[in-house]
């Protein structure tokens, strides 16, 4: 299966060469923030956080507009259209922590007065004078970390809110003001757990959010659930089940309205998330925080993972990079056909493409539309079960043409 657990859009699939950096750059228009804090680690986490029950958030503040100006990211961005902050869990900052790292960024480069400004909260942390501040810093979108309405689910994921806390989340949010933000849900738990995804979806439904993002659940060999699989404490749902619950979903939301507009993705109309989508693009946007990842359309860096090391190479007034690589052209024309695929606006393609992939819509794997712009092949819901291997295939078939 190719969907996996919640990952970072950012996060590297391309295998690409190491390069010394490169001079110059461009005007970005999007940035990612890093916040690696949280208040425990997920069953299934294998992310660069930092496990903190105080969250300094000043020093992280003070540490961003270090690396803003070490990085000059005033001079390398235009007016920013999305800002993102993910994690980790930034939320954990509260209302001053966000209002003093996004007052740290505004010091440094300016967003457009309708920039789509995200901010990741788990519901804990969400209660209605919270969410006015942080709309009263910037913040006009959150993605909120539900998982589940099953508390046995929750509790085995090692969240620390309740399906009751869940509810009463989105309910704070609106009474803080905020319109538009985002439910997380995750699929495909193991068998044993006997969880009712139907329910959850109905539930989330219920809830009336402008959008949802799904993720299947898969095992990470660092993460608790990697060593209780390991020990045969636990197993993976079959693949069967996977297919099955993707499928649900994609029945269930679409007849509730939303549009399901890529592999993980169901939005209302108008309210597809910015930022995410500039990366499917392949737009190019800055990441800063510890292990975040940037890329200017040709290279990709990424930052020490740990928020110690970040911090201290700050400390030094050291460019706190943690690796960089070049997309070769094969990367590029992987990366290409992967990101097309991924989303309903499909990939461009030409008249023998669309002879190689006949078998495809025959099996009812993706369809091919023509419009003005000439043939697109967009990929079916079964086909986004079979997406890691339709792109191979298809990149495959446009490195030999």
């Amino acid at each position: 299966m190719t969907l996996g657990q919640p990952r970072d859009p950012h996060e590297d699939r391309s295998g690409a060469q190491h390069v010394p950096p490169q001079p110059g750059g461009r005007r970005y228009e999007h940035l990612y923030l890093h916040v690696p804090f949280c208040a425990r680690r997920c069953s299934y986490c294998d992310f660069a956080i930092a496990v903190r029950r105080d969250v300094p958030w000043h020093q992280f503040a003070q540490a961003v507009s270090r690396e803003c100006e070490i990085r000059r990211v005033g001079e390398c961005s235009g007016m920013l259209r999305t800002v993102y902050l993910g994690g980790g869990t930034p939320s954990r900052l509260g209302a001053d922590g966000v209002a003093a790292t996004l007052h740290a960024l505004r010091d440094h480069v300016a967003w457009t007065d309708d920039a789509e400004v995200t901010l990741e909260a788990n519901p804990e942390d969400i209660s209605a004078d919270v969410v006015a501040r942080w709309r009263a810093a910037g913040v006009n979108r959150l993605s909120i970390g539900i998982q589940s309405f099953d508390d046995l689910v929750l509790s085995w994921m090692h969240r620390v809110h309740d399906a009751a806390g869940a509810a009463t989340a989105v309910r704070e949010a609106r009474r803080g003001g905020m319109v538009d933000f985002s439910l997380d849900l995750i699929f495909a738990t193991p068998d044993r757990l006997a969880r009712d995804w139907a329910a959850d979806l109905e539930r989330a439904i219920a809830l009336e959010p402008a959008h949802i993002s799904l993720y299947g659940l898969t095992v990470e060999p660092q993460t608790p659930l990697g060593r209780w699989h390991a020990r045969g404490q636990e197993q993976e749902a079959p693949e069967e089940r996977y297919e099955r619950e993707f499928l649900l979903a994609h029945e269930t939301l679409r007849a509730a309205g939303y549009e399901h507009y890529e592999v993980s993705n169901f939005a209302r109309p108008g309210h597809r998330a910015r930022h995410n989508s500039a990366y499917w693009r392949g737009v190019p946007y800055l990441g800063l925080g510890p292990s975040a990842h940037g890329f200017d359309g040709r290279t990709r860096r990424w930052n020490r993972d740990a928020f110690t090391a970040w911090e201290r190479a700050l400390g030094t007034l050291t460019d706190p990079i943690g690796g960089e690589e070049m997309l070769t052209s094969e990367n590029q024309l992987a990366e290409q056909v992967y990101l097309g695929l991924r989303t309903v606006d499909g990939l461009a393609v030409s008249t023998v493409e669309v002879a190689h992939v006949d078998a495809w819509r025959r099996a009812g794997w993706v369809e091919v539309v023509d419009d003005a712009g000439g043939a697109r092949l967009v990929c079916t819901p079964h086909g986004w079960l079979r997406l890691d291997s339709l792109a191979a295939d298809l990149t495959a078939f446009r490195s030999r043409s």
